[in-house]
C-alpha cells in the first residue's frame, strides 16, 4: 500500500551535518512544507529552503508552523528551535534524526564514570590553552584558568575597540535592560547554540549529558558552546557595540550567519565532539560513517550483539 504525500528522503542523501548550512533566523511568518522543502511565506512572498542542507531552523516571535512542515524537518535530520524576541530565548528544539547510538553511547559511558568525565572536561579546556598541560589540574583549577582567559579577551577586546566593558550583565527576560555589548554578546550566543546543539543532535548525542555543565537539558551544548565563544562571540559583539547598529541583536544573528557561511565552523564542530567522545578514531585516523539504513541490534551480554528483527523463540 503506497503511503500518501511526499516520499521522504533516503539516509544515503541526507547531507552531512557537517555540510550544511548552519541556521536559518525567521520570525513573523508561516512556515509550510512544499514537496521535499521548507516554505516560509509573509506579506512580501515565499521563500523555499532546502530541508535536507539545512542545520537549524531558528524560530522566533510571529511564527506559526505545520504539522507537515515538522515531519519533513524530522526526516531530513535537522533540528527546530523556538526562540524568543531578538532571538535570545531558549524556548523548545524540535526533534532530529540520528540513525546510530555510537556517540550517544560513549558520551553516556564517559559521563557516567568520575575518572572519564574529569578526562573529557580536561581535553575541552585543554582545547582552548594550545600547548598547555591541563592533565594535572582539579575541575576547579580549570575554571579558575577558565574564567581568567574570558576575562582576559573581554578586556582585550574592550580596549581594541573602545567599547567600556563593566562585565557580563543581562537579564533573560529584558534584553534592552543589558548594555549593546552584553545584548550582542546574549543574542550572539543564542545563534551559536542553536548552531551548536543542531550538530549534536544531528549526531545522535545528547544535549543534557554535559562533562563541565551539568543539571540542564542543554548541559552539553553549553559545554560545545564554550571552546567557540572567545573566537566568534566575544570579538564580534565588541565590533557590534562599536558600530552601534539600529537592531543590535538582529545584527549579531546575520553576523553569526555570515560567519559560519561556507560550512567550516560545522565540520570543526564535528571534528571537535568526535575528539572528545571518540579519541580512539584520531588516533587510528578512522571514522564510522552513518548507517546506509536503519539497523537495530539486540544486546546479547557482555560487549556482544545479535541481529534484531528475529524471533529467537526456538533457539532457547
Amino acid at each position: 500500500m503506497a503511503i500518501p504525500g511526499a516520499r521522504p528522503p533516503d539516509l544515503p542523501d541526507l547531507v552531512r551535518a557537517q555540510d550544511r548550512l548552519t541556521f536559518i533566523y525567521l520570525e513573523k511568518c508561516h512556515i509550510h512544507r512544499e514537496s521535499n522543502a521548507i516554505t516560509a511565506t509573509d506579506e512580501r512572498g515565499v521563500m523555499h529552503i532546502p530541508a535536507a542542507s539545512l542545520g537549524a531552523l531558528l524560530l522566533g516571535p510571529g511564527t506559526t508552523v505545520s504539522q507537515q512542515a515538522m515531519v519533513l524537518m524530522a526526516e531530513s535530520g535537522s533540528t527546530v528551535v523556538w526562540v524568543g524576541e531578538e532571538g535570545v530565548r531558549y524556548y523548545a528544539h524540535g526533534r532530529s534524526l540520528a540513525h546510530s547510538s555510537r556517540l550517544l553511547e560513549a558520551q553516556a559511558r564517559l559521563m557516567t564514570n568520575q575518572t572519564s568525565r574529569l578526562k573529557v572536561a580536561r581535553e575541552m579546556y585543554a582545547m582552548r590553552f594550545p600547548g598547555e598541560d591541563t592533565s594535572g589540574l582539579t575541575i576547579q583549577q580549570l575554571r579558575g584558568r577558565e574564567g581568567a582567559r574570558v576575562r582576559r579577551a573581554y578586556r582585550a577586546h574592550s580596549a581594541r575597540t573602545g567599547v567600556p566593558w563593566e562585565g557580563r550583565d543581562y537579564k533573560v527576560e529584558d534584553f534592552a535592560a543589558s548594555d549593546p555589548v552584553n545584548q550582542a554578546l546574549s543574542a550572539a550566543n543564542t545563534s551559536l547554540y542553536g548552531v551548536v546543539h543542531s550538530v549534536i543532535v544531528a549526531l545522535g548525542c545528547s544535549p543534557g549529558l554535559g562533562f563541565v555543565h551539568t543539571g540542564h537539558v542543554r548541559s552539553f551544548v553549553y559545554d560545545i558552546a564554550d571552546l567557540y565563544k572567545a573566537d566568534i562571540s566575544i570579538p564580534l559583539a565588541f565590533d557590534l557595540a562599536a558600530e552601534a547598529p539600529l537592531d543590535i541583536g538582529s545584527s549579531a544573528r546575520r553576523a553569526v550567519r555570515d560567519q559560519f557561511r561556507g560550512g567550516g565552523f560545522l565540520e570543526r564542530c564535528v571534528r571537535d565532539i568526535r575528539h572528545l567522545l571518540l579519541p580512539d578514531d584520531d588516533a587510528s585516523g578512522s571514522a564510522e560513517a552513518e548507517p546506509a539504513e536503519n539497523i537495530v541490534s539486540l544486546w546479547d551480554g557482555s560487549q556482544r550483539i545479535v541481529s534484531g528483527g528475529t524471533s529467537y523463540g526456538a533457539d532457547y
